[in-house]
């Protein structure tokens, strides 16, 4: 089962949070049908969104957007409070590794953009934020956004490790954030605590990842766990709302829809779900804007 363990330094000082989105990746990789580079790209955008959702209140739905140049396109995710998360990546094909170590490669493939985010609450005035992609690895992207927008230091780690059938074996990650009463010393030492951890890969191999990573984020100081929060990837479409999407359509569309495509079939771009919708359904659908 995946999981979000919120944790804070008994100092007040500092926040992490881990989590094992193992699952999440998997059935993204498997709704998408994803290769290897868009499969570790889409992983580490919805675990950044996972954490981004998590740091809200409320019930808070997220959308991330890292917007690209080059192979992957975008890669679109939304998130909510309640853990759930669903996401796609534009181009699912790329699958490009290193010749001689077979790492798989993310940031030439991203290529230049933006990292952005857009925070509804429910309110009707959702927050947009947006920073720019500093190397297209998503992991440095996301702390750099944390850190400029949000105007909150973050250190953040991110990973998607494939087996050798490039099937995902394992994901997940950290986010470390200094608290405003953080004292020079503290920082320096957590600092040094991050800049010499174990591999984030080598951590979500252990048998217990979150522990792993815990304990890598806080040493010898003392931690609270202020809760433990279970992750999902679950799309909320439905032919309802596809129905009413297509009800908003001019009655000529839906016209030329029945008669020269003989219906319609939609594909939801978060989760690759197909809803078929015959003559019949579209002339109900005619009729009901009559």
């Amino acid at each position: 089962m995946d999981k979000l363990i919120k944790t804070i330094a008994s100092s007040g000082s500092f926040r992490a949070y881990v989590l094992d989105s193992t699952e999440t990746v998997r059935t993204a990789q498997k709704k998408h049908h994803t290769l290897s580079s868009s499969t570790v790209a889409l992983g580490r955008t919805l675990i950044a969104n996972q954490i981004l959702a998590a740091n809200q209140k409320g019930s808070a739905k997220v959308t991330v957007k890292v917007i690209g140049n080059s192979s992957f396109g975008h890669i679109i995710s939304v998130a909510d409070t309640a853990g759930q998360v669903k996401g796609y990546i534009q181009n699912p094909g790329v699958d490009i590794k290193k010749t001689a170590t077979g790492e798989v490669l993310v940031g030439p493939f991203m290529g230049q953009g933006q990292f952005i985010s857009i925070i509804d609450y429910g309110t009707g005035h959702p927050y947009t934020s947006a920073t720019p992609l500093i190397s297209g690895e998503i992991g440095e992207d996301f702390a750099y956004y944390l850190t400029e927008s949000e105007q909150t230091p973050s250190a953040v780690g991110l990973n998607v490790l494939l087996d050798q059938d490039d099937k995902v074996e394992v994901a997940g990650g950290f986010m470390l954030q200094v608290l405003p009463d953080a004292k020079e010393e503290e920082i320096a030492r957590f600092e040094k605590r991050i800049q010499n951890m174990p591999a984030i890969s080598s951590l979500l191999e252990r048998d217990n990842p979150t522990q792993a990573l815990i304990e890598a984020i806080y040493g010898e100081d003392d931690y609270k766990v202020l809760s433990e929060e279970k992750l999902s990837f679950i799309c909320d479409c439905s032919r309802q709302r596809f129905e009413a999407a297509l009800g908003t359509l001019p009655k000529e569309e839906l016209q030329a829809m029945k008669d020269e495509d003989q219906g319609a079939e939609i594909t939801c771009q978060f989760c690759g779900t197909i809803y078929q919708f015959t003559q019949t359904d579209l002339e109900d659908i005619i009729n009901d804007k009559a």
